[in-house]
């Protein structure tokens, strides 16, 4: 009878299943595999060291990495990078969030997990950018109306491993009334995750809503109807979202912070 040694072959000869190569066109969100550094591509160049690819992380830092075989992450997995070429054909239809889209799919039955917002404009948003995303997933968005009452709101949804619960909330900073409730939700299956602004109007990019920046509303002022004053626009706090909603074609017109915390929430949910 034969003994046979373990297998003493190095892990760098051993070979390696393929992964797929994915051009580095402008805007692909990745994530850089040794560091976890996750950003947009914003330009390869060829270097004498090789190619490489400049990221550009949420808070707007830029760092170059190497092309290296297996070297990111896209949408979880891994691929190789590549430079993309002039003349290659079009790449695959994605959708408005920037995942890959996937011709024909059936909205998958709702799952018991949900993701509430705090009003119907979040919800709009939500749906504009991520609707197919969530019809694939079988994610239903609800929304609120305010989350003074979330304690009561999460108890009453009774949520369990198989029945997540993801709340997105508006002025999630330190020290807000926001804040204050969020941190008295510490349910293990319940995700709380927000943005800094007063208002989801505010995540939409000035650009994509023509205007060079959003206005400072003085405290004690309806912060809505402050914004239309101060832009000229009447004061249709409706008319006006739907001027602000009508500017949102993708993920590309909002700020990387709501980006984050609505793809966490979506993770969150839908975790095995």
């Amino acid at each position: 009878m034969r003994n046979y040694s373990p297998d003493l072959t190095p892990p760098w000869k051993k070979k390696q299943a393929p992964v797929p190569e994915v051009p580095a066109e402008v805007d692909l969100v990745v994530e850089e595999v040794s560091t976890g550094f996750c950003g947009a591509v914003i330009r390869c160049e060829k270097t004498a060291e090789g190619p490489t690819v400049t990221l550009e992380d949420r808070f707007g830092k830029h760092r170059v990495f190497p092309l290296t075989p297996r070297g990111f992450l896209l949408e979880g997995k891994v691929v190789t990078l590549v430079r993309p070429s002039a003349s290659a054909p079009a790449g695959p239809a994605r959708t408005a969030s920037g995942s890959l889209a996937v011709p024909g799919a059936r909205a998958r039955v709702a799952r018991a997990g949900r993701i509430y917002v705090e009003g119907r404009h979040d919800a709009e948003l939500v749906e504009r950018v991520w609707g197919d995303d969530l019809r694939i997933e079988g994610v239903v968005v609800e929304y609120l109306e305010g989350i003074d009452d979330l304690p009561a709101i999460v108890a009453e949804f009774a949520p369990g491993p198989d029945a997540r619960l993801g709340v997105l909330v508006d002025h999630l900073v330190p020290g807000s009334k926001e804040s204050r409730i969020a941190a008295s939700v510490t349910h293990p299956d319940v995700l709380v995750v927000g943005h800094p602004y007063i208002d989801v109007w505010e995540a939409v990019k000035p650009s994509s809503v023509g205007i060079a920046g959003w206005p400072v509303v003085p405290r004690g002022q309806d912060w809505k109807t402050g914004v239309c004053r101060a832009l000229g626009w009447p004061e249709n706090t409706g008319a006006a979202w739907q001027r602000i909603l009508s500017g949102v074609r993708s993920y590309k017109d909002l700020d990387p912070s709501l980006l984050g915390s609505v793809e966490h929430l979506i993770d969150f949910v839908t975790a095995p």
